[in-house]
């Protein structure tokens, strides 16, 4: 179920894994600028990313993912997810005007 509200954020619930592409890409279309969709975990993420890839070929699907390792941990975060966010960053760093989606996740 899709419920706008007053402050333009779209909150997607209920709606079937697979259908929920679905929403986001009708979303991003009607949007016309980047669209953030927070998921539950990387495994979400990922299954969002291949769905949109499949309703919308075109579309530039933006990934944020969360960081592997805790704040002053011992170990360094992945350089693969270091790699990604910050390719993310890049992208956006000096504004970007068309649409797209923005996927993350909630750590």
């Amino acid at each position: 179920m899709s419920q706008p509200l007053p402050n333009g954020i779209v909150k997607v619930g209920g709606a079937p894994e697979g259908y929920d592409a679905r929403i986001l890409a009708d979303t991003v279309a009607r949007a016309g600028g980047p669209v953030l969709c927070i998921l539950r975990d990387d495994r979400q993420l990922a299954a969002m990313r291949d769905a949109l890839r499949f309703f919308q070929p075109d579309m530039p699907v933006f990934e944020f993912p969360a960081w592997d390792c805790l704040a002053y941990d011992r170990i360094s975060p992945n350089p693969d997810v270091s790699a990604r966010r910050m390719s993310f960053l890049a992208a956006f760093h000096n504004g970007w005007s068309g649409a797209c989606a923005v996927l993350t996740t909630v750590n």
